[in-house]
């Protein structure tokens, strides 16, 4: 039996249930095999623009399933869902607590003495706080590329050649993209600050990152649909990225 691994905190985000991107099955078996006191979800875990967009059925048995799992564990893990914009559906309920569970904006985050600024991080994006149209068109071309990304790779897989992420190339070496991500990043840090925040931890651009901007340590927990991404705290307050698949026991 796989060896299951407990940690203070657990943080993911963009798992986007819905969609047919979502890696729900692994991101429902990391769950299995990491447990903690707090599992902060830290928005777009379901994907509302992808159910609401065309006529076929996209909700699967295994997004179903991701579900499932949270139910279960909320009788032992205490559970913090975070809004962000593909499930902005959420703003009809919110603030919302039932159970171990509650469904927020945001939030001050105080642990091992340390306190962190938890948020999505969209409402520190121009394009989908002010561009809602327009951060929809840019939706659909993600879509698209993830679709050519999956036909590469698929390519690559038959000449015995690991995955490469295209949209992810593409953010690294596009300025524009480069530039936007330093800008968001930015911002999230100063709120962090004026908030007496050490720390901030945020998902939304799609890359896991752990690092010192100043004086505040700027957390980014990745996501479930190519990343694979999510961030641990263990009881002395330590912080890490897991990665789906690195560790024999996810396989």
């Amino acid at each position: 039996m796989p060896e299951t691994k407990h940690f203070k905190t657990i943080v993911m985000s963009d798992v986007h249930l819905g969609s047919k991107w979502s890696k729900a099955k692994e991101a429902n078996r990391f769950l299995k095999y990491n447990t903690c006191d707090t599992l902060i979800l830290c928005g777009d875990i379901i994907d509302g623009w992808e159910l609401i967009r065309g006529r076929r059925e996209k909700w699967k048995r295994r997004h179903t399933n991701f579900i499932s799992r949270l139910l279960e564990i909320q009788h032992d893990t205490r559970i913090i869902y975070l809004r962000g914009n593909h499930d902005d559906f959420l703003d009809r309920v919110m603030p919302l607590r039932f159970a171990n569970v509650s469904v927020q904006r945001d939030l001050v985050y105080t642990s091992c003495g340390k306190r962190f600024y938890v948020l999505h991080g969209d409402i520190f994006d121009h394009v989908t706080s002010s561009m809602k149209w327009l951060a929809k068109v840019g939706d659909v071309g993600y879509s698209l590329l993830m679709g050519f990304n999956r036909l590469y790779n698929r390519r690559r897989q038959r000449r015995g050649l690991p995955y490469y992420s295209v949209s992810q190339r593409i953010k690294q070496k596009v300025k524009a993209s480069v530039s936007y991500i330093s800008e968001f990043e930015r911002h999230l840090v100063e709120v962090a600050r004026q908030k007496g925040c050490t720390g901030v931890i945020c998902g939304h651009i799609h890359q896991a990152d752990m690092r010192m901007i100043g004086d505040v340590l700027y957390l980014n927990s990745g996501d479930w649909v190519e990343s694979l991404t999510a961030l641990a705290e263990d009881y002395d307050g330590n912080w890490q990225i897991l990665r789906y698949g690195s560790d024999k026991n996810d396989r």
